[in-house]
């Protein structure tokens, strides 16, 4: 299991906290270091049955200076997944890879329902 996550984000932490209170054994990635890129990121989205725009860090500073708002309704799932690639930060975290499940952000339930 590999959790790709940011350090310093609280909800980060908490999925953290929740998979070892569990005593589920995973690999830590930091998304800011090592950046998912674009195979990784289209493999994932497609294991995770959602849209790319998703995948996105929408309560981001860079997401909201780039004004992604406006721009990402009129960009393809390409592009975005290229944009995505660009930048750590652009992605939403946590991310859970675990076989053929992807979990985009933390969830309590919805992680209790696919991981135990």
């Amino acid at each position: 299991m590999l959790i790709i996550c940011y350090p310093k984000c609280s909800t980060c932490k908490k999925a953290i906290n929740w998979l070892k209170e569990n005593g589920l054994s995973f690999e830590e990635r930091h998304i800011k270091d090592d950046n998912p890129n674009e195979k990784e990121l289209k493999k994932w989205i497609k294991l995770s049955g959602k849209e790319s725009r998703k995948f996105f860090n929408t309560s981001g500073i860079l997401y909201r200076e780039l004004e992604l708002s406006k721009k990402l309704p009129s960009m393809s799932e390409e592009e975005q997944i290229k944009l995505l690639a660009t930048d750590g930060m652009l992605v939403k975290r946590p991310l859970l890879i675990n076989g053929d499940t992807v979990l985009v952000g933390f969830k309590e339930k919805e992680w209790e329902s696919l991981l135990k």
